[in-house]
């Protein structure tokens, strides 16, 4: 048995602890053989790979990003592209596919299934937005960077009497902004889920600055107020469609500076929230996800991604992750409203 790996989208800490997991039970217990696919889609798409061992994984248990490289190609929009995977997979001897990566990675394995391709995928995104999985590792890690900046952001707000608005990662789904602004207390919270009344947010800043305490407003990137759009840098789409964003944190300073009279300032986290060692909390769930996985894949699980419910590792159609969106509920936001302002 031969098996094709490979990381897909964002790079995220615990990556390489998939990989790891993988490689050391599938060889182990299994027997099994394994090859890496370079850079995400492309890999199989070009026939790129790299020989995939168990010395290849010694210590890349706490090393961030991935030693398989990442790319947002998707062969779906390429003519031709999902017979050169398919062509490729069978000219190596790959028996099936293991795909870690988001939304958009696992949205192709699935089609790749749907297609005749074996498949097993692991979800991995800073934005926790995959359904039918309670948490993607990574995210942890990006809530524990932007917890800890948020924390050194309070005493230069409170020394210089500044409001300070710190802009996190979160296109469609504000988890990380609130699970941060809530860990750091954060005196507002802004998320895509639901649109903002800068006026309301103007308040809670005065209200801040009139307890002696300077405000801090975490916010989201995809985050944007009652009659307005999403903030983006620039119009290109990439191979999923998306645009870039960014913005939203700076024209929040200039709105607060406008309607308060009280200096503001901005500071986007961006790609840090993406680097580094992951976290203990994101090293065991990937491990765990890699063992799973490589267990579907001698079960002949395909079609299938491995996810957490609970404690518990289980099985899920891909189907059902990709779909649609895990966003914040209503009523988690309302947990964090009591403390605005």
């Amino acid at each position: 048995m031969r098996v094709g790996v490979l990381t897909g989208g964002g790079d995220c800490p615990g990556l390489n602890a998939v990989i790891r997991a993988v490689v050391r039970k599938g060889i182990q217990v299994y027997g099994y053989e394994f090859v890496g696919f370079r850079d995400g889609w492309r890999g199989p798409l070009e026939g790129d790979t790299t020989p995939l061992d168990v010395q290849a994984v010694r210590g890349i248990l706490p090393r961030g990003g991935t030693i398989l490289g990442s790319s947002r190609t998707n062969p779906i929009k390429i003519e031709g592209g999902v017979e050169r995977i398919k062509d490729n997979l069978a000219g190596l001897g790959v028996d099936a596919l293991i795909a870690i990566g988001g939304e958009d990675t696992l949205g192709v394995a699935r089609q790749l299934h749907d297609r005749g391709v074996k498949v097993v995928g692991v979800p991995k995104t800073i934005d926790n937005d995959l359904n039918a999985t309670d948490y993607t590792f990574g995210f942890d890690t990006a809530v524990n960077i932007a917890m800890e900046a948020i924390d050194r952001l309070h005493t230069t707000a409170e020394s210089h009497h500044r409001a300070l608005i710190c802009e996190v990662m979160g296109r469609h789904a504000g988890w990380i902004a609130l699970h941060a602004g809530m860990a750091s207390g954060a005196n507002v919270i802004l998320i895509p889920e639901k649109p903002f009344d800068i006026e309301k947010v103007c308040g809670y800043v005065e209200s801040r600055f009139q307890t002696k305490y300077a405000p801090i407003i975490v916010v989201a990137e995809g985050a944007h107020p009652v009659d307005g759009q999403m903030d983006v840098q620039t119009q290109e789409l990439d191979a999923f469609g998306h645009v870039r964003l960014g913005g939203i944190g700076e024209r929040l300073a200039a709105e607060i500076e406008k309607r308060t009279g009280k200096e503001a300032r901005t500071t986007v986290l961006g790609h840090i929230q993406r680097g580094g060692t992951p976290t203990a909390f994101d090293r065991v769930l990937a491990t765990r996800f890699g063992v799973h996985a490589i267990d579907a894949v001698h079960d002949g699980a395909y079609g299938k991604m491995v996810g957490l419910q609970g404690t518990e590792i289980v099985r899920v159609d891909l189907s059902a992750a990709t779909d649609q969106l895990k966003t914040v509920p209503v009523q988690r936001y309302e947990e964090a409203e009591v403390f605005f302002g």
